[in-house]
């Protein structure tokens, strides 16, 4: 592995840990409940999915974990800290749901960015973003702007950029839902490649059953108004997935439960 990425032994608690967590906005029509007692421990090395409808809190959790939004009761750490100083510690990188590339810099020039923001030395720049341009399958491609890419390749130089300063976790806001499925297929299976690889914690949400299957070692189901975990799913899964897969029994029992945790969480909501 490159020498600039750290040991990932070096923390042995928890990543992410909700206890209770709940989340109040308050709008014109009054408060509106995003969040409400969640209770979730995320561990290193973890791929975790969260699934759910629209309006059921993913996003929102998701942007907690990064101190883009602050709980309102409850608690949330990441890797032991409050979301603030994990932020200021550089935990994580966050990937949206658009790619976000800004069109006048080169691929290599956006994914240098973060790294000019954080005052990396110009040598430690160029080397990072040869390996993680590596690290994506897009070598080659450096010199290219953004539009002369595809989709797919946008949101590989997104994942690249977030991997760059080598944070611990790594956030990933369904960046898929916008690709055909072909794409979305072979972006699966390269995100799964880069996360043996880098031994990257990842949160990941998804509004696809057979993509939070596929990728997770642990899936989390979440219900609508207000979002609230109705399972946590451990994937009996091997680490080793091809596509086909997707056919077997042990893939389709998963689905069919996390099928019926969408369903209950409707349910609950009558």
């Amino acid at each position: 592995m490159r020498g600039w990425m750290k040991d990932r032994a070096e923390n042995a608690g928890p990543v992410v840990e909700a206890r209770g967590l709940d989340l109040v906005f308050q709008t014109a029509d009054g408060p509106v409940q995003a969040l409400k007692d969640v209770n979730l421990t995320i561990d290193k090395g973890d791929f975790v999915s969260f699934i759910g409808p629209s309006g059921c809190g993913k996003t929102t959790f998701l942007r907690c974990i990064a101190a883009l939004e602050h709980p309102t009761g409850g608690s949330l750490t990441v890797n032991g800290m409050t979301p603030d100083e994990a932020r200021r510690k550089r935990a994580y990188g966050y990937v949206f749901q658009a790619a976000g590339l800004y069109p006048w810099r080169t691929i290599a020039g956006n994914i240098r960015l973060p790294l000019e923001i954080m005052g990396f030395a110009r040598d430690e720049q160029d080397r990072r973003v040869k390996d993680v341009l590596q690290l994506v399958d897009l070598e080659g491609f450096g010199g290219k702007f953004p539009w002369q890419l595809s989709g797919g390749m946008q949101q590989r130089a997104s994942i690249a950029r977030a991997l760059a300063f080598d944070a611990d976790i790594l956030l990933m806001d369904e960046p898929f839902g916008a690709l055909d499925e072909i794409v979305r297929d072979r972006l699966n299976e390269e995100l799964l490649k880069l996360w043996a690889r880098t031994g990257k914690t990842i949160g990941f949400v998804t509004h696809s059953i057979p993509e939070a299957v596929y990728l997770s070692t642990k899936i989390v189901v979440m219900s609508p108004r207000p979002g609230r975990i109705t399972d946590v799913i451990e994937s009996s899964l091997p680490k080793e997935r091809p596509l086909d897969i997707r056919d077997s029994r042990a893939f389709i029992e998963i689905a069919h439960r996390v099928r019926e945790g969408l369903r209950a969480g409707h349910g609950d909501e009558m």
